[in-house]
């Protein structure tokens, strides 16, 4: 069996909306595609809530639904782990975003009519509605892949992405080893770097009504430190992993 569209969506902690939102999605999937296979794949990334325990009970009742329990690997592991099933599945395309209730599926539309012109789309967060660590953090990303890339993206590290699934497996061969701390954002940079138009397409960005941001357990300048280092260490690589990804 293949899939025509796989969405991947990490969750933690989220037990005050996830059913809400796989509701959405599957729901949108089932009305998009009526006659098409199609899934929504939710990695819940070790939650400490009743996170799992409601996904399980979803499973049971959602046709279009996958679930993957897996330990908390952060967001960056749990988004890898559901392209990596996405590609098992055969997913003609993989669509990423997250399980926060911050995204509107009515702008998947706006990703899907581009599928002809590119293999790798991207949203930005028109007006993003987080808190002023995250915005600190996109903002020094984006400088640091201008400066260190001379490449400009708008949102390197949005969750609302969608990527063909040949090209996608390519851009898996060449992640990074160790898993860097954002894939998303490599995924990003080889996407452009191999001469894919992103878009940077805008998009809704809501409130985060639930659950809990879980970046600000981490120190700002150590991700800020630890993301410009692996930024910087792949700058040696890039050339390499775009010629194998144009092959």
């Amino acid at each position: 069996m293949s899939y025509l569209l796989s969405i991947v969506m990490p969750a933690y902690n989220e037990q005050d909306c996830i059913e809400k939102v796989v509701y959405n999605w599957t729901n949108f999937l089932k009305n998009k595609f009526p006659n098409d296979n199609t899934t929504l794949i939710v990695i819940n990334d070790g939650s400490k809530d009743n996170t799992k325990v409601l996904l399980d009970k979803l499973q049971q009742e959602v046709s279009n639904l996958t679930v993957i329990n897996q330990k908390n690997g952060g967001h960056g592991n749990a988004v890898v782990n559901g392209y990596r099933k996405a590609l098992e599945l055969n997913s003609e395309y993989v669509f990423q975003t997250d399980s926060d209730d911050q995204f509107v599926s009515d702008d998947f539309d706006k990703l899907w009519n581009k599928r002809s012109q590119s293999q790798f789309i991207l949203g930005y967060r028109q007006v993003r509605h987080d808190a002023g660590v995250r915005l600190f953090i996109t903002k020094f990303l984006r400088g640091t892949i201008s400066t260190v890339y001379g490449t400009f993206i708008m949102d390197s590290n949005i969750p609302f992405r969608l990527i063909k699934g040949t090209f996608l497996q390519k851009l898996m061969n060449q992640l990074p080893d160790p898993e860097p701390f954002a894939p998303n954002i490599f995924l990003s940079v080889m996407a452009k770097k191999s001469g894919q138009e992103l878009f940077d397409i805008p998009i809704t960005h809501k409130d985060r009504e639930t659950g809990t941001v879980s970046i600000v357990k981490w120190n700002l300048w150590k991700v800020c430190i630890r993301s410009f280092k692996e930024l910087l260490r792949f700058r040696l690589e890039l050339n390499d992993k775009v010629r194998a990804i144009r092959a």
